[in-house]
């Protein structure tokens, strides 16, 4: 992955020189041609060059190359993602090009999936992808982005690609931690910095939208509002909300079990933090829990046609972002 990114930056390069060269030399015709060469200059900054792979137009200011660069890369991987995520919910498909599917309710998805339109990376059966800060769930985001790099690039390099994409991300997009893992690294981007990317790429009208238990973390996940029906936040709750609780007592009970067994003060005081840290998250999950079945024998449905800023306000406190998006607390 690292070889066919540089690939393509040398490519990008010679793109933005060629462009630079002939609007240069259009200024010469025409101030040859009008007898200006006393009042212009037919140079062009190269800020000027408007390609979003231009660095210096894309982001401006005074950064050095170096710092342009990384950043540059840092988005290149993060755009990756994001269309990583686009695969697993089925709005685009390895082995189709363009948009494949927005339509509503999920309607038309099922007869996509029986032609073979996901064949090489099968999409996400319901459309809700798990965003967690550990590995819960086999379906989360994290491991279906290493599977969906496995798919495109082999397992040959699949190592070096995810370490790749991890050293990327910590260019720019997050910050990097010392003894980290690539998937941990990959991870907290998705579980921290992912959807306010979302958010910001589209204008605050996203087509993820991320459901939240709130500032603990408990449970949070992307459900794509093309393939939102009616069962899904039935769904949500069957699948991911009631065996989180399980997990969540069931690592409770191995910390207190931990506690008690420590060898030392230190260690005690080590799993009573992490105890304390996973009884917040059972109390917001619970209640979470308790909104989510509200909300989900309600069997609310979407109108596009009303837009992402009226729909997205039809699931008070589940969502994120809500005032960003809505306009409303």
């Amino acid at each position: 992955m690292s070889e066919i990114y540089a690939a393509w930056q040398s490519h990008n390069r010679e793109t933005i020189a060629e462009i630079l060269r002939l609007e240069q030399e259009n200024n010469r015709l025409f101030i040859d041609a009008y007898g200006l060469q006393d009042e212009l200059s037919p140079d062009v900054p190269l800020e000027q060059i408007t390609l979003t792979v231009n660095p210096k137009y894309r982001y401006g200011g005074n950064l050095s190359d170096e710092a342009l660069e990384n950043r540059f890369q840092s988005d290149t991987l993060a755009e990756l993602i994001s269309y990583a995520i686009g695969c697993m919910m089925g709005r685009y498909s390895l082995d189709q090009q363009g948009l494949v599917y927005a339509h509503a309710g999920n309607q038309g998805f099922s007869e996509l999936v029986q032609q073979g339109t996901y064949k090489t990376f099968p999409a996400d059966k319901d459309g809700i992808i798990p965003l967690t800060d550990q590995a819960w769930f086999a379906d989360d985001a994290t491991h279906r982005l290493r599977e969906f790099v496995r798919v495109v690039w082999g397992e040959e390099n699949h190592q070096q690609n995810l370490d790749f994409i991890a050293a990327s991300l910590c260019l720019y997009a997050i910050k990097a931690k010392n003894s980290e893992s690539n998937l941990d690294t990959i991870r907290r981007y998705l579980a921290t910095k992912f959807y306010k990317d979302h958010l910001k790429t589209y204008k605050k009208r996203p087509i993820y939208w991320l459901f939240s238990s709130g500032k603990n973390k408990a449970f949070e996940c992307l459900v794509y509002l093309h393939r939102y029906n009616e069962s899904t936040l039935a769904r949500m709750r069957t699948e991911y909300v009631t065996p989180l609780l399980g997990k969540y007592e069931a690592s409770a009970m191995v910390l207190q079990k931990q506690m008690q067994d420590a060898d030392s003060t230190s260690d005690a005081n080590r799993f009573k933090k992490s105890l304390t840290a996973l009884e917040k998250k059972q109390t917001e999950l619970s209640e979470f829990d308790d909104k989510l079945k509200h909300y989900a024998d309600r069997r609310i449905s979407l109108d596009l046609d009303d837009g992402v800023k009226v729909n997205y306000g039809k699931f008070g406190d589940l969502l994120a972002e809500v005032k960003a998006v809505t306009g409303k607390k």
